[in-house]
């Protein structure tokens, strides 16, 4: 009998699970599982619609899905639709694989104020998620302030400063094209708690900045001016740092042109209340000093300079956080799954038979999308030692179509996500787009037409 394992989650990392699983010798039985009735994970909600070279990733991910031995079961919830117990039962093996897409909390005054969003609930608008599509965003102010240093806070600056030449062509959903276009706002401020050394975003995304057609990126050469610690981190730092304090003092230099707006680049400052008695009205900041403690380690400490800065609109990009699923070890702290490369450790630190993990949810928020690729070779390494070994559980002679069945759960299979796919292609096409989304639970299900 072929060994068959649950993937769950259909992002980057499920999907370099099952292409591992699939290319053994001989081939695993492969059942990927996700939420939505669509797959790719970030690649589809995540990336930024501009950058349509980073989504072709998506083409392996094809090739995967049309290898002997795979399955997809969109629009399956796991832990509402079959609980992990009843999945560990039909599967010899099951390997967690679906991010984290959480946000993580600032935990300062007014961070629930109306107007204040996470950085993920606006990708996922504009990206057409299905379950953000009804959130209010107010674009009428005149000043955005995006809160943090990544690329995820660089791409959502970008993205409102877009002109509808830029925006047009892209995969962004419609409504919020006509929003940011029709936006009041004119000036975004990114505010970056540590120095331009050790700011997170990569040189293409900062040198984008530069290069927006409607917008004029400033940055203060007060805030280029390194402290010690700064200076000589610089000197030892990877070449990613030495090229985005290059181009940051490019920027610095270079006169603006009078864009109809600005992106304003803040370092050392970080939020310490978001102001407004019944919605965003400003953001108070604290400007901080760098200093490295014992173990070399930059830390941002607080001095007594503050400055309040009117806006209408915060977005908070301070990271991803990973959640739970029901009846599998969790670390609180780490905010993934509890686990020893891969294998999912119990409480008393030993591995738990045929459950594994992979990708963000296994080692958190890092990496870019290739990472996951070795991150879920690693993964998939141990199962199949471990089942080599004869350490993998038995399970049920049962599919887990029967006891979906049973319940009235109607999974989108991969014909199902190609029925939609078409269909957003065949929108896009007449306006030169890649596809125009299905942004809507309703209209998804009903392009899929078939279930399993």
């Amino acid at each position: 009998m072929a060994l068959r394992v649950a993937v769950v989650g259909s992002g980057p990392a499920g999907f370099y699970a099952a292409g591992a699983l699939l290319a053994h010798d001989p081939p695993v039985e492969v059942d990927l599982f996700d939420r939505l009735p669509t797959p790719w994970g970030l690649v589809r909600l995540g990336v930024a619609p501009d950058h349509p070279k980073i989504k072709s990733v998506s083409r392996a991910f094809e090739k995967i899905a049309q290898r002997p031995g795979f399955r997809f079961f969109g629009n399956v919830d796991i832990g509402r639709d079959v609980s992990h117990e009843e999945l560990a039962e039909h599967y010899d093996a099951v390997i967690y694989a679906y991010g984290a897409q959480a946000d993580r909390r600032m935990g300062i005054p007014g961070e629930d104020l109306p107007g204040s969003w996470a950085a993920t609930e606006f990708v996922a608008w504009y990206n057409g998620h299905p379950d953000y599509q009804d959130l209010p965003f107010d674009l009428s102010s005149e000043r955005a302030v995006v809160i943090g240093n990544g690329n995820v806070a660089v791409d959502v600056a970008r993205m409102l400063a877009l002109t509808s030449e830029e925006i047009s062509p892209t995969d962004t959903t419609d409504e919020a094209i006509a929003a940011i276009l029709g936006s009041g706002i004119k000036e975004i401020v990114i505010l970056g708690r540590r120095g331009p050394v050790q700011a997170a975003f990569t040189t293409p995304e900062l040198q984008e900045l530069r290069e927006l057609a409607g917008a004029d990126l400033v940055v203060e050469p007060a805030d280029l001016e390194l402290d010690p610690v700064s200076a000589a981190m610089l000197q030892e730092d990877t070449a990613l740092a030495r090229r985005n304090v290059e181009v940051l003092r490019e920027a610095a230099a270079a006169s603006t042109t009078g864009k109809e707006k600005r992106v304003v680049l803040r370092f050392c400052v970080s939020p310490v209340s978001i102001v407004g008695t019944e919605r965003v009205e400003a953001v108070e900041i604290v400007r901080n000093e760098l200093v490295a403690d014992e173990s070399g380690q930059i830390r941002a400490v607080p001095t007594d300079e503050r400055e309040v800065i009117p806006c209408g609109i915060v977005l908070r990009s301070v990271g991803y956080r990973g959640t739970e699923v029901s009846g599998v070890p969790f670390d609180e702290r780490r905010a993934t799954i509890r686990n020893d490369r891969g294998r999912v450790l119990d409480e008393g630190g030993a591995p738990i038979p045929g459950l594994y993990c992979a990708g963000w949810i296994k080692r958190g928020p890092s990496g870019v999308i290739g990472t996951n690729k070795k991150d879920a070779a690693e993964t998939v390494e141990l199962l199949l030692s471990d089942a080599g070994a004869g350490l993998l559980p038995s399970r049920v002679d049962e599919d887990i179509v029967a006891a979906l069945s049973a319940r009235g759960v109607q999974p989108v299979g991969y014909a199902g996500w190609e029925a939609i796919d078409a269909v957003e292609c065949a929108r896009g096409e007449g306006q030169g787009r890649p596809r125009v989304k299905l942004s809507h639970w309703d209209e998804l299900l009903a392009a899929a037409e078939i279930p399993m």
